[in-house]
């Protein structure tokens, strides 16, 4: 009997050994970042931008992949499945993390399937129009959709996306019935809008603020309750006559169950340093989207907005699920 568990404690040791060189390696290749939608949305643009400077902390490429489907569920599900050695990420946000057990209650994967490691944005909610629809502001556009019920349609990045949310919780807030659009990424949609093939788009300012600011598109509220400075002239949600619409929201790193704690750790600790560097905070602001406050680095925070958010949406989305 001795012997059987000296040689079961020594298999545990040498386990425990190979874990720890392991990570102590990490990374010696090439890292994949799985981004749930299709290239040039908010999700894809930023996680280019914390990736870039990830890899300089890591000494490592950051590779990104976009697996666009089902409002990130695709996606997810493939990171959920990969081997938890930390050379499989994936960026998500409130929609691909909290909303989508509720929108879709049989996915193969739950908030147990990942490590959230590190928040990495912040980001902001925007309804923008054709550049021709027929209202001025909030209100004329309110009264317009309460009068042709049904009749307006609004882009998003596809059901369960934080687009999804945006497009619900404006809906809500305003009391008005619209038909929401599915696209596979926030660019198409707003593609469509420009070309006026759709009415308007749910969007986050790093997307979209652009195509604001070249007047491609009219810009009618951010959910918020302060203007962002590279949009001066978009009012927020409480200024336009509507503080009921919020629509701030969060990107986050998310890692394969079972992935060591030191490579979490150095995970965490290179989006720490991307995310702090003056690059992504300058790329930040122009994208209207801000960086993590100093005590927001940590792993648990986006665990707990996880949480949060799940119950969140849960509510906002019960409508939807009868």
């Amino acid at each position: 009997m001795k012997s059987v568990v000296a040689r079961w404690l020594a298999a545990i040791a040498s386990l425990w050994l190979a874990t720890t060189a392991h990570a102590q390696d990490f990374p010696k290749h090439s890292i994949t970042m799985i981004v749930p939608f299709a290239a040039g949305g908010t999700s894809d643009v930023i996680a280019r931008v914390v990736a870039e400077q990830m890899s300089v902390a890591l000494g490592q490429p950051i590779v990104i992949e976009n697996v666009a489907g089902a409002g990130g569920s695709t996606a997810l599900s493939r990171a959920a499945r990969a081997e938890p050695d930390g050379y499989t990420i994936a960026i998500g946000n409130a929609g691909t993390s909290a909303a989508t057990y509720t929108i879709y209650p049989k996915l193969p994967f739950t908030p147990d399937s990942f490590v959230p490691f590190a928040v990495v944005a912040k980001t902001f909610g925007i309804i923008a129009l054709r550049k021709d629809f027929p209202a001025k502001d909030l209100q004329e556009f309110i009264a317009y959709a309460k009068k042709n019920p049904g009749k307006i349609n609004l882009g998003h990045a596809g059901v369960g996306s934080s687009n999804y949310l945006i497009c619900k919780s404006f809906v809500n807030a305003a009391g008005i019935d619209v038909t929401l659009v599915g696209y596979r990424g926030a660019a198409p949609a707003l593609t469509d809008a420009i070309g006026g093939q759709i009415d308007g788009v749910c969007d986050a300012a790093a997307s979209v603020s652009q195509a604001i600011n070249e007047k491609l598109v009219k810009g009618l509220v951010v959910g918020s309750t302060v203007r962002l400075a590279t949009l001066p002239d978009l009012p927020a949600s409480a200024e336009a006559g509507l503080p009921e619409f919020e629509a701030q929201g969060w990107n986050g790193l998310f890692a394969p169950k079972g992935t060591p704690p030191e490579i979490i750790a150095k995970l965490n600790a290179a989006a720490r340093t991307a995310v702090e560097s003056e690059a992504v905070k300058k790329r930040f602001l122009d994208l209207s989207t801000v960086a993590p406050d100093a005590n927001e680095h940590a792993p648990e925070v986006l665990r707990q907005l996880v949480t949060r958010d799940v119950e969140k949406y849960r509510k906002l989305l019960a409508d939807d699920q009868k």
